[in-house]
């Protein structure tokens, strides 16, 4: 059969394309070609890694079809890598642009970024894009606008850092309030008991990820 799909992961702030490895195998296993993306999260702003990153992403699944035009592109993000790809689909438009899974994005920022932001070990940690999700009008995410393409969004609302999940209005996944993920123009949006930072790996997340790449909405 023809592979005339590919999945483009994205995975958050500080992590790697390790994190994601479980739901490219499961994408690779329903059919899709993928793309799961290794960028320097913590090294460069938002823009500057959506302009440098996304174009590299999408040539390297036009490769694995050995030259024949895809159908579809589609994405798969995690936290920050939902941003990354507002950001480009902002400026840009994508030939063949299938459909966009956001995992706990931090849509309208994180109020941690609000409180800790100024601390110099937290701008030295998380770098110029991580220090740029803040709630404040200006931030990365809040200088973007509504959503011009098909996107669901799952977030999660059992927190398990107790530290960082009381500087985060309730409910809310430890990092990201259930409201920030929101985005407005989104097409479905799902709650998911579990926190932020494994998400990506849940078999039910997973499995409604791959739902909505193929059907435009969340499985009831």
């Amino acid at each position: 059969m023809e592979i005339k799909e590919c999945v483009i992961l994205l995975h958050g702030l500080a992590r790697t394309a390790f994190s994601m490895r479980p739901m490219e195998k499961a994408l690779q296993q329903a059919g899709y070609l993928t793309c799961n993306l290794n960028y320097p999260s913590r090294r460069y702003p938002v823009g500057y890694l959506a302009e440098k990153y996304i174009p590299l992403a999408m040539e390297t699944c036009r490769r694995k079809t050995g030259g024949k035009k895809l159908q579809k592109i589609h994405f798969v993000t995690h936290s920050m890598g939902g941003i990354l790809v507002r950001y480009y689909l902002a400026g840009h438009v994508v030939a063949g642009l299938g459909r966009v899974v956001m995992l706990a994005p931090p849509n309208h920022g994180s109020e941690i970024v609000d409180k800790l932001g100024d601390k110099w070990w937290f701008r030295s940690f998380n770098g110029p894009g991580g220090c740029s999700l803040s709630t404040g009008p200006d931030s990365a995410p809040n200088s973007l606008g509504p959503a011009n393409f098909p996107v669901g969004i799952i977030t999660g609302n059992q927190p398990l850092d107790p530290l960082f999940s009381r500087m985060v209005p309730r409910p809310n996944d430890g990092k990201v309030s259930v409201q920030s993920a929101h985005l407005e123009g989104m097409s479905d949006f799902l709650v998911v008991p579990c926190g932020h930072t494994f998400i990506m790996m849940k078999k039910e997340v997973i499995r409604q990820v791959i739902f909505f790449l193929g059907q435009g909405k969340f499985a009831s």
